[in-house]
């Protein structure tokens, strides 16, 4: 008899789901929600970078999407669910008061944005974070050596001191703060109260300088010196993490209600997007998964005597058992990708946004319509064009920093930059050198890889760029010299997600064991052209040497 699994993917814009058959790993079906809130700009402020969404999209999307899943779903599958597990956005912390309510599901902070979940690409928290990486630098023990040596604005003790020297109400009434995947498993278990809350593996490792090494977390003396805001704060969090591969709580009666779902079923340790889909990539040591889309996340996993105790500098981070329990996971990546692209057709669609439309015999629904459609075409046609022209060492550069720079050594205070533009340089040729930046920003992080002796002897690639952009891909294969796997599941990370489930829910002992039965299988390879390897070399070091100008570097 087929048992199923639920995978829930909480993305930057949406929330996914999952159903996955644990007999074969057919994916049985799947639905997408965007967050209400979010999609219609609330609550941020780019210019900025400011970027918050609000507790209440999370929860509405989750019953939205369910809703919609079964409606593509045959009867009486529901009834063999047994599991499911959530991935999330990281590090995507919120202030909770002392019943674990996070504080902008109160009424007295419904509406501020300081009371709601700060997304992973905020980065109004930059001087926090540069002052935490000061003090760890000069403490006895480094806290963060394992976090590749600089602690980003991106992430949790960063953003809680912001949020915490910027708004006294929330000051005052915050109890604790915790994180977007660990407080929904929560919701669902029952567990959201402090004195109960149970953390993952994957978030308090990666985010919340968690580490076996000194048991747990650093103690409060330390928050203490860095500001005495954070007194307290660390003594509220619990230190007894646990893999995703393990079992949460059970699904209460009224989410097995909310949700459609049988009421008790395990639900798995959350954990971050980027970690789950790594698994159902089939990560192994040797084995790089990139996940691209707005920004990319780079994971990879090690035997524990493969570093043998060595701290990998300038990535961010590396966890025992925060992909793969009994494997050091390792994370790295890019804090945009996708997004410079859709900021490059935001400038050229200016005018088409802006701009009032008016041409005889068309009506305002017709002019919308043409607008859409033109907007919707811009990156296609750029593309088309882009993949036309051979690259020359005289070419466009560009960094991919338009929203700072995570990995190889985390900088959210560098910016984009373009050289070599003259009279002739049309839009194409800017968006191959926007293209080409990506994709040299990722190959930075594979080198900073393999020069510390971490293997990287294949790269698998999923996230929605993997599948939309040949371009982009063939790009990528060309600069990286290697070939690209691309995974057939247009879901990998719910998948992910899925995979985890089974092994709570007992369906499978090990994540290995399930990863053989539903990890996804290879849709495309990508080859580079010999011909255009060794000029891509060139504008490396041209990336290279433009970033160490931008950014003050030393080369």
């Amino acid at each position: 008899m087929s048992r199923y699994v639920l995978g829930l993917d909480y993305g930057s814009d949406s929330v996914r789901a999952l159903l996955v058959d644990t007999s074969n790993g057919a994916e049985i079906a799947d639905h997408m929600v965007v967050y209400p809130r979010w999609n219609k700009g609330l609550y941020c402020a780019p210019e900025r970078d400011q970027f918050r969404q609000h507790p209440q999209d999370y929860l509405d999307s989750l019953e939205e999407v369910m809703a919609g899943l079964w409606w593509k779903v045959s009867a009486g599958i529901v009834d063999k669910v047994v599991g499911l597990s959530i991935d999330t956005t990281g590090s995507t912390p919120v202030a909770i008061n002392k019943q674990g309510v996070p504080l902008a599901l109160t009424p007295e902070f419904s509406d501020n944005p300081n009371a709601m979940f700060v997304l992973w690409k905020d980065h109004t928290a930059i001087k926090e974070a540069a002052e935490i990486t000061q003090k760890a630098t000069a403490n006895s023990i480094n806290y963060i050596s394992n976090m590749g040596g600089v602690y980003s604005s991106e992430w949790y003790w960063a953003k809680a001191l912001h949020v915490l020297r910027s708004d006294e109400q929330v000051r005052k009434a915050a109890y604790s703060w915790v994180e977007h995947c660990d407080w929904l498993t929560a919701v669902l278990t029952d567990t959201t109260d402090p004195s109960v809350f149970k953390m993952g593996r994957c978030a308090a490792g990666h985010k919340i300088m968690w580490n076996e090494q000194w048991g747990g977390f650093p103690p409060n003396d330390f928050f203490v010196a860095i500001d005495p805001l954070l007194d307290g704060l660390v003594d509220t969090l619990n230190p007894n993490t646990q893999t995703s591969a393990q079992v949460a709580g059970r699904l209460t009666q009224e989410w097995a209600a909310k949700l459609g779902l049988p009421v008790g079923i395990a639900v798995g340790y959350g954990a971050f997007d980027c970690h789950m889909g790594a698994v159902a990539a089939n990560v192994k040591p040797g084995v790089l998964t990139k996940v691209m889309g707005t920004s990319t996340c780079d994971i990879t996993v090690v035997a524990p005597q493969q570093l043998a105790g060595a701290s990998v500098k300038g990535i961010c981070g590396q966890v025992t058992g925060s992909v793969i329990p009994g494997m050091i996971g390792l994370e790295a990546g890019q804090s945009a990708f996708g997004d410079l692209y859709a900021w490059f057709k935001n400038v050229l669609n200016w005018p088409m946004a802006n701009i009032k439309l008016n041409i005889a015999g068309v009506d305002a629904n017709a002019a919308a319509a043409i607008k859409q459609y033109i907007e919707q075409q811009t990156l296609r046609a750029l593309s088309d064009k882009a993949s036309q022209i051979m690259p020359k060492a005289t070419d466009v550069v560009a960094l991919d920093w338009i929203n700072g720079r995570r990995t190889p050594v985390a900088n959210q205070g560098v910016s984009m930059a373009i050289q070599g533009i003259k009279m002739g340089t049309d839009a194409s040729y800017i968006f191959k050198a926007l293209v080409e930046a990506t994709a040299f920003g990722s190959k930075a992080i594979t080198d900073c890889f393999t020069q510390q002796g971490v293997p990287v002897n294949s790269i698998v690639v999923i996230g929605g760029i993997s599948k939309k952009s040949d371009y982009v891909m063939q790009t990528c294969a060309d600069i990286w010299n290697c070939q690209i796997d691309v995974l057939k599941s247009e879901q990998s990370c719910a998948l992910g997600a899925a995979i985890f489930a089974s092994v709570a829910a007992g369906v499978f002992a090990t994540v290995s064991e399930a990863q053989a039965s539903l990890a996804s299988p290879v849709y495309k390879s990508y080859l580079p052209n010999p011909e255009r390897v060794p000029v891509y070399e060139q504008l490396y070091a041209k990336y290279q040497a433009l970033g160490c100008y931008e950014s003050g570097e030393v080369a």
